[in-house]
C-alpha cells in the first residue's frame, strides 16, 4: 500500500511534514493525512513506530501548520486568493470552504479538519477574516488532537484488535476518510434540526 511504503520510507520526521503542509501550505491539498495517520498507528501496532513520540511530532505539526496558515491568512490571504488556478489549487475550493465558515462559524477550524481540502483552505481564511487568535488557537489545539491523534489511536486499536487487519488495510483506510469526510455534515444537520425545533417551539409559545 503506497501510505505504508511511504511511512516506511519517511519515518516520523516526514510523516510531521507532510502533517504540517497539509495543514499550513496550500500544496498539502493534494497530500492524504488521513490515510497516513491511520496507517501510523496500524504500524505503531506492529512496532514499527512508537505510540507517544508519534502521537506529539503530528500533534505539533498539525498545531503548527494550522498557525502558519492562520498567519499567511491575515498578511497576505487577499492575493492568495487571487491566484490562478493551476495543478494545486482552484478557485472553487475558496467557496467551498467559505461555505462551510458559514455553517459552522468558528468551529470551522475544528471541524474542517476531517474534510479534505478544506482542511487547508480554513485557517487562511479564518486569518482574511480576522478570526480571534484565543478563539482559532482554542480551536486549532482540539482539532489538532482529535484528527491528528485520533486517527493514530484508532489505527493502533485496530491493528491490535483485527487480526490480519493487514489484509483489509485499504477498505479500512477508506472506510475513515469516508467517515471522517461524513462527520462535519451530520453536525451540520444535526444543528439544523435543533434550530428548526426550537424555531416551531417559539412559535407554539
Amino acid at each position: 500500500m503506497t501510505e505504508i511504503t511511504l511511512l516506511h520510507t519517511f519515518g516520523y520526521i516526514g510523516l510531521a511534514l507532510i502533517i504540517f503542509s497539509e495543514s499550513g501550505l496550500l500544496f498539502g491539498l493534494l497530500l492524504p493525512g488521513d490515510s497516513l495517520l491511520f496507517s501510523a498507528g496500524f504500524l505503531v501496532s506492529v512496532g514499527y513506530f512508537q505510540l507517544v513520540p508519534l502521537l506529539i511530532l503530528t500533534f505539533i505539526a498539525s498545531v503548527t501548520g494550522y498557525t502558519l496558515a492562520y498567519y499567511l491568512g491575515k498578511k497576505y490571504g487577499i492575493r492568495i486568493f487571487k491566484k490562478d488556478d493551476s495543478f494545486f489549487f482552484d478557485k472553487s475550493y475558496i467557496e467551498r470552504s467559505e461555505n462551510f465558515f458559514d455553517s459552522h462559524g468558528g468551529k470551522t477550524i475544528l471541524l474542517a479538519r476531517f474534510v479534505p481540502v478544506v482542511r487547508t483552505i480554513a485557517p487562511i481564511l479564518a486569518g482574511v477574516g480576522g478570526m480571534r487568535r484565543d478563539s482559532f488557537l482554542f480551536y486549532n489545539l482540539v482539532g489538532g488532537l482529535l484528527w491528528a491523534d485520533g486517527l493514530i489511536i484508532l489505527g493502533y486499536f485496530l491493528g491490535k484488535k483485527i487480526p490480519d487487519i493487514d489484509t483489509y488495510i485499504l477498505p479500512i483506510v477508506l472506510s475513515v476518510f469516508v467517515v471522517s469526510s461524513m462527520v462535519p455534515s451530520f453536525f451540520y444537520l444535526y444543528k439544523r434540526h435543533v434550530r428548526r425545533r426550537l424555531a416551531r417551539f417559539h412559535i407554539k409559545s
